[in-house]
């Protein structure tokens, strides 16, 4: 066999290959391991820091050859040319098919070759008992080991595939507006009213619930008395919510009051948007036309700021996701803040995603015009329908429950017909035209709720949520002053916090 001399020209091979000596040499049908030709690294074609004679001494096995510090190994190194590859006879797992430990740096290392009686080199030898293509070992990107894990190591989770998703808008299905209360609340979205304390608005969430489950509501449910779930956290069920599910004339068979049990024992209220999911196969088992939210802030999750709008976002688009699903009506009551705007949307306490996300807002206010005490109750955004409704006069009459220990005294809600003062009007009289003072003391009233709320904030979070709640720095800087707010300066490096006096 005609071995060739080695060399060192990487223009002309590229690789160094190493001598096969000749005498002794094996012939067709030995079974002698025969060496190989391997990669050689760096513009010399040798590793850099060895010397031919050092590498041949080494790989030959001759006495005296020196040895070196180590070489870092890198994946082009592996043991096997191109040719054996593509034919399919070169070694792919490198050092660790000769069963060499490979810990991040390693000697060159040669892999024997077994010939076949037919003189062609077949497969890289393999120990005793070995089955199967042994893993990969070697350094990784960079020169870094790579190790395989152990069998007591812990595998990370692969992290969810997320792909784009594009509809044509050919395919998606046109339906129609659905109404649980004709052009006012519309059915599969969310409702929120709004209004001060002490004027009816969960009055009126309990008229909603008494018509629906007596299938006498205007809208798509007239004629089908549906079940109502109801989610309450200020007043108690017995003394108060019943009682006026009672008077409102509702179906108390068909009003569901809605916990969560704990798989360990022990009830907690409906949390947004935690119990979503669950809450969904509910809606649906029993077919709910309204889902009651008394008040919605409520039941949000304690860990979300309800004055951030992208915070907030997180428990109401679920909610208004879930309403779309099911076909279901969510109607939420929420609070007026103590500012003087003349929009109802912007007085609703929080962030105003609360009126974004929600489709309807039905405004309530007391009208002070009259004597009589009674209130307007106005449409104040209608995504879905008319906004030119006319609003209605309602007023709050005291009645009597018969119950075991004895009459309980609630409110009931008595509509009077429709009126064409609007909740607006009523908030223009009693809040002044807009303009610059106006909206410092809106801002005012926020900056003082949200400081209560939070208690010593850092000044940059502060006037974060001011903005997403409508206000500027600047005003919310006039707002602080005006409040005197107390700043100070705190950590390293310095923070400012602002704090109530």
């Amino acid at each position: 066999m005609t071995v060739p001399e080695p060399t060192t020209d990487p223009a002309q091979t590229g690789r160094h290959l190493r001598p096969v000596p000749t005498a002794g040499s094996p012939g067709p049908g030995s079974d002698a391991p025969v060496e190989r030709d391997e990669p050689a690294p760096g513009a010399g074609g040798y590793r850099q820091g060895y010397s031919p004679e050092v590498q041949h001494k080494q790989a030959a096995g001759s006495p005296g050859a020196e040895s070196p510090a180590p070489a870092s190994y890198t994946p082009d190194e592996r043991g096997s040319t191109a040719a054996d590859r593509a034919a399919g006879t070169g070694s792919a797992a490198g050092p660790a098919a000769a069963g060499v430990a490979v810990t991040g740096v390693t000697a060159p290392v040669r892999t024997p070759q077994r010939r076949d009686p037919a003189g062609d080199v077949t497969a890289p030898a393999r120990p005793p008992g070995h089955t199967g293509t042994p893993p990969r070992q070697g350094p990784g990107r960079g020169g870094s080991p790579v190790r395989q894990p152990a069998a007591g190591d812990s595998v990370p989770a692969a992290e969810p595939v997320r792909r784009v998703l594009l509809t044509p808008a050919s395919q998606i299905r046109m339906r129609p507006v659905r109404w649980a209360w004709t052009d006012r609340i519309p059915a599969g979205a969310l409702t929120v009213i709004p209004g001060r304390e002490g004027i009816g608005k969960s009055l009126t969430l309990a008229w909603l619930a008494a018509q629906l489950t007596r299938g006498t509501l205007p809208g798509q449910h007239h004629g089908q008395p549906r079940p109502v779930i109801y989610a309450a956290t200020e007043d108690s069920w017995a003394h108060t919510i019943g009682p006026r599910l009672y008077a409102a004339g509702a179906d108390l068979d068909l009003v569901y009051r809605v916990e969560i049990e704990h798989a360990a024992g022990g009830v907690d209220q409906l949390t947004l948007p935690r119990d979503c999911e669950a809450l969904t196969t509910e809606i649906e088992r029993l077919g709910v036309a309204l889902l009651a939210a008394d008040p919605l802030l409520s039941l949000i999750h304690a860990g979300i700021d309800t004055h951030r709008d992208r915070d907030l976002r997180t428990a109401l688009e679920p909610l208004a996701r879930l309403a779309d699903a099911t076909g279901c009506a969510v109607v939420g009551l929420a609070h007026f803040n103590k500012s003087a705007s003349n929009d109802a949307l912007n007085l609703i306490t929080g962030s105003r995603a609360f009126s974004a996300v929600a489709r309807a807002v039905i405004a309530i206010a007391r009208d002070t015009d009259t004597d009589d005490g009674t209130c307007i109750m106005s449409q104040a955004k209608n995504n879905l329908g008319r906004l030119d409704l006319p609003s209605l006069r309602y007023r709050v009459d005291s009645v009597d429950v018969p119950t075991d220990e004895g009459p309980a005294t609630v409110g009931r809600l008595v509509f009077l017909g429709e009126t064409d003062r609007h909740v607006n009007d009523i908030l223009t009289d009693h809040g002044g035209t807009k303009g610059t003072g106006t909206k410092r003391e809106a801002a005012a009233a926020w900056l003082a709720e949200y400081l209560t709320s939070h208690g010593e904030t850092p000044s940059r979070d502060v006037k974060d949520a001011g903005q997403e709640a409508g206000f500027s720095a600047s005003t919310i800087d006039r707002a602080a002053r005006s409040l005197n707010v107390v700043s100070t300066s705190v950590g390293f490096p310095s923070t400012t916090v602002w704090r109530l006096p």
